[in-house]
């Protein structure tokens, strides 16, 4: 981990952060030599580094458990984000024929849903001609992080960081009206299309 300007930022990394539980059951982080909580390790998976969770002792690959428990605790506190009807079909789906079809399913769906969000970011910063309007930048930037919150929601997760404030600019009246009259017409085209 790098701290920059008090910020705690997470190195990039293509192998899985490994924690280990100690048989106190306390979770310790191997990159940072320090203790974690399920909150931090909540925090590591909402910032895109996947986690391995194993026992000390036995080895045992203790991930799904935590992941669950992470899951389960969010639930608890009413951040309800699984539907009744889905928990259901999730139970039933562990006694039935089923059972083996939904993981691949739902890994099938998330990846679907990766991929529709970053096919809509791309298509936002390279077709979209209001891109160039002042403060669009800023707009962008806050789409991003709403996107970036939301796939964090489907994982059961809850947003850590703000959305980026939008730069204050200094523009005349003349250019405020330019712009408005150009996003008016830009939102005619769009219904059009819609």
């Amino acid at each position: 981990m790098l701290h920059i300007r008090g910020e705690l930022v997470l190195a990039e990394s293509d192998k899985p952060l490994l924690i280990k539980r100690y048989a106190s059951r306390r979770l310790y982080n191997t990159e940072t030599s320090d203790y974690v909580t399920l909150e931090d390790i909540a925090g590591f998976i909402r910032s895109g580094r996947e986690v391995q969770i194993v026992d000390l002792k036995s080895g045992d690959d203790l991930t799904r458990q935590y992941l669950l428990q992470i899951i389960a605790e969010h639930e608890s506190r009413g951040e309800n984000m699984l539907p009744l009807n889905v928990l259901n079909d999730l139970v039933r789906s562990y006694t039935t024929q089923a059972g083996s079809v939904v993981p691949q399913f739902l890994a099938a769906s998330f990846d679907m849903l990766r991929n529709g969000q970053s096919q809509m970011m791309e298509n936002i910063s390279t077709v979209n001609p209001i891109g160039t309007l002042p403060g669009m930048e800023a707009m962008q930037a806050q789409q991003e992080a709403f996107i970036k919150a939301m796939s964090g929601v489907f994982a059961g997760a809850v947003p850590t960081t703000p959305a980026a404030e939008p730069e204050k600019s200094e523009t005349s009246g003349e250019d405020l009206n330019a712009i408005k009259q150009q996003l008016s017409d830009l939102q005619d085209k769009l219904s059009k299309l819609s």
